[in-house]
């Protein structure tokens, strides 16, 4: 496995990845899989400020990671949001552990110091990966999401860099 800093040229392959979450899973929050176009303006938006990795196997993209803006207020400026996403099919074979073992140090290199990571419950798989990485639990915001006609509570873990 190679992981590396994105290139817009992944654009397609992490709207692949990204889509079937949106379309069939409270895991995003999203109802409506961004097109290619609109991913290509995120990783715009993110590669300038913040580290956006992919993972890949046989020179195909299986995973992504990126940190980005935590809040919006200056105070929040050296905390981040991370996230990580795994191809259907590629889950629970390291990708998502090596993707962050890369993601977390690098933002840290850029002078962030907390990671925070939002999971819509339940999702032990994401749990169980966040706490091996050393997240721990901060809280939980009780039905702040309503997607499929279901209220979905959302956890936060943080981690200092």
């Amino acid at each position: 496995m190679d992981v590396r800093q994105i290139v817009m040229e992944d654009a397609p392959a992490v709207q692949a990845i990204y889509a079937p979450y949106v379309a069939a899973t409270t895991i995003s929050f999203e109802e409506v899989p961004p097109d290619i176009m609109e991913v290509e303006r995120r990783i715009a938006a993110i590669v300038p400020h913040y580290p956006y990795l992919v993972a890949e196997v046989d020179r195909r993209v299986v995973g992504y990671a990126y940190a980005s803006e935590h809040r919006t207020r200056a105070a929040y400026r050296t905390s981040v949001d991370v996230t990580v996403y795994v191809a259907p099919g590629a889950q629970r074979s390291g990708i998502a552990r090596s993707l962050y073992s890369r993601l977390l140090p690098a933002a840290a290199s850029l002078g962030y110091h907390a990671a925070f990571a939002g999971i819509a419950l339940p999702n032990e798989a994401s749990i169980g990966l966040h706490e091996s990485m050393g997240f721990e639990l901060v809280g939980i915001y009780r039905e702040v999401g309503r997607k499929f006609d279901a209220w979905h509570d959302v956890g936060w873990w943080q981690r200092l860099l």
